[in-house]
């Protein structure tokens, strides 16, 4: 960290041969976040050189009063400069796997009308094709033809619903299944440790006593390193969004 930290110090001054010496030693930790993206139809050479923007952004803001490691700090900032690239680059690329996802949840999707009369939910679909939700809901959203917001989909007695109706309607099911793919980002870059004690506490519900047994360490151990945790969250979450 000492090693990085003069790095980090001698490109803030200016020097570039620094900043490239951090750039050539953290390219790991860009391909390792660039493979998380693979399969949407990009060139991951472009998403690549996407994901050094944000490691230089990450160079440029490093505080060393925050006493984290530079390359937790980093993760959720070239994230988010990738996935800010995929969200504005204005062509819409479904890779193949997408759309073979796509047509299994079309036939899925007929099968389980003609039993039940209805239609599926996002996660009862997810459930038959074993597959997460956000998944779906991409495979879903790839499949939809590009139209006018005010494209009418359905006539009524005086009533008309327009493509802004329905996806105003599945507004929160899609924010539930981003804020889900969000805070796994968020979770990835926490220790085996740290990640075990959020889990024991908020994924099933364990009291502070009964989560201290599970990791043999004392309730005051586990109250200290839940409050350093969960700053340590809420600092990449403001470094995410900002």
């Amino acid at each position: 960290m000492d090693h990085t930290c003069e790095l980090i110090r001698q490109a803030k001054d200016g020097d570039k041969e620094a900043r490239n010496q951090l750039a050539r030693e953290n390219s790991g930790l860009v391909w390792s976040i660039v493979r998380r993206f693979q399969g949407r139809g990009y060139d991951p050479e472009d998403l690549f050189q996407t994901g050094n923007i944000g490691l230089i952004k990450c160079i440029d803001n490093f505080d060393f009063d925050r006493k984290v490691k530079f390359s937790t700090y980093a993760v959720p900032m070239i994230m988010g400069e990738i996935r800010r690239f995929l969200r504005d680059d204005g062509m819409i690329k479904v890779s193949r796997s997408l759309k073979e996802i796509s047509y299994k949840i079309y036939k899925e999707k007929g099968n389980y009308q003609r039993e039940h009369q209805r239609e599926p939910t996002t996660k009862e679909i997810a459930a038959l094709l074993q597959l997460d939700e956000e998944d779906v809901i991409m495979a879903l959203e790839s499949g939809q033809e590009v139209g006018s917001l005010q494209q009418v989909i359905y006539q009524g007695e005086g009533d008309d619903i327009c493509l802004q109706d329905r996806l105003e309607s599945r507004n929160d099911e899609i924010l539930k299944a981003e804020k889900k793919v969000y805070l796994k980002q968020l979770l990835s870059a926490l220790s085996d440790e740290e990640y075990a004690l959020i889990e024991l506490r908020f994924f099933q519900n364990k009291t502070q006593v009964a989560a201290a047994e599970k990791l043999d360490v004392s309730q005051v151990q586990v109250s200290r390193m839940e409050k350093k945790i969960l700053k340590k969250l809420k600092n990449m979450d403001e470094d995410y969004k900002g």
